[in-house]
């Protein structure tokens, strides 16, 4: 990294009218519909589901009521309530798009303790970095250099990228083994040199050790717990909980790859003064794409998150009004000329990633 993120500045003054007319049509369409942009009844609901579709599973084979698959089972729907956890409730409410209250907030983005996370690290990389660098190597972890994995044309090419395409889903499934065990303390000493965590007020000693209590916790109760009581032996348990973590590692960082890491997103560089071409939000359409818009079910379960453009540019509003949002800021990109990248299918947007693997690991990408 050359640079400090302070020092990066984006384009202000000839790009500025396009968000002005954009929040104030977005606000225009709250004041009529006399609704919070925060969330409403219909997530408050979901989050007690996807919560349910954690614990309860994972209260059957602590009491070692699930044997041999049915282990794998009960671990697998674990999983599939890890995304949504994190990102129907967790991800708004880190946001403080959950709710008009700010205790709400706060305590519902601590679930992130719940399935094994932290919060201070996901809010310096997902909120800070990524939001604001959206695609900016060096500075948006998440399409920095992974030990095998090329997710940007500047990053560093590796004979073995060539095969990437071929082997991502598996390395994908990893993303959440990885952040419960070692990632997040990487992240906060990392965070802790370059001056983020002081930033934000935070302090490091406490940090780590909430950080440190919270994970023996969760280690404690959904790992060593079933492998003390679980009378169908300890290969059955380590298995469901390698694959609870397959399943959402997997769908968690693939709905987040099919939002920047596709054919239409652009991954644009610094220049040496530390100038941005584009204005901010401009640079978040340039860099960030929808897909399945119509599919309800799936916008569903993935908390909006299909809806990454509008996400982008209004991460205090909650998910739950995505959909109605979406024409709002088409139309007005349409208007001034901004490019409003979308994919019509989730399949097509898979498939649209998994291309950009290939050419990144030939080269061949210059978005």
């Amino acid at each position: 990294m050359t640079q400090k993120a302070t020092e990066i500045k984006f384009a202000q003054k000839e790009q500025a009218a396009f968000f002005t007319a954009l929040k104030s049509d977005v606000n225009r369409y709250f004041q009529e519909k006399k609704v919070s942009p925060k969330g409403n009844i219909n997530l408050y609901i979901k989050s007690i589901f996807f919560l349910l579709l954690y614990l309860v599973p994972a209260i059957f084979v602590g009491f070692n009521l699930l044997h041999n698959w049915e282990i794998i089972i009960g671990y697998a729907l674990m999983g599939l309530g890890v995304v949504g956890i994190g990102m129907s409730i967790m991800h708004d409410a880190i946001h403080g798009s959950y709710s008009e209250w700010s205790w709400l907030n706060k305590l519902m983005g601590r679930t992130i303790d719940l399935v094994g996370g932290n919060a201070v690290s996901w809010k310096i990389q997902h909120n800070v970095l990524h939001h604001t660098f959206t695609n900016v190597f060096g500075f948006d972890e998440d399409i920095e250099d992974k030990p095998i994995l090329r997710l940007s044309p500047h990053g560093k090419l590796l004979k073995i990228h060539r095969y990437q395409h071929y082997y991502a889903l598996f390395l994908y499934g990893l993303t959440t083994l990885s952040w419960v065990t070692s990632k997040d303390f990487k992240q906060l000493n990392d965070y802790r040199k370059r001056g983020l965590l002081d930033k934000l007020g935070v302090s490091y000693w406490s940090t780590l050790i909430e950080m440190s209590i919270f994970k023996m916790l969760y280690f404690a109760a959904f790992l060593i717990l079933p492998l003390m009581v679980n009378s169908s032996g300890w290969t059955w348990v380590l298995a469901g909980f390698f694959t609870m973590h397959f399943v959402a590692g997997s769908i968690l960082t693939i709905v987040f790859q099919l939002a920047h890491v596709v054919e239409e997103t652009e991954h644009p560089e610094v220049k040496d003064d530390g100038q941005m071409d584009n204005s901010w939000a401009i640079h978040q359409l340039k860099t960030t794409s929808n897909f399945a818009k119509n599919n309800r079910i799936l916008s569903w379960y993935i908390g909006g998150l299909n809806y990454q453009i509008e996400h982008h540019l209004f991460p205090n509003i909650s998910h739950v009004h995505y959909r109605s949002l979406s024409e709002i800021v088409k139309e007005n990109a349409i208007q001034y000329g901004i490019p409003y990248n979308e994919y019509k299918t989730f399949t097509g947007a898979v498939y649209s990633h998994f291309k950009v693997l290939r050419l990144l690991g030939r080269d061949e990408f210059n978005n």
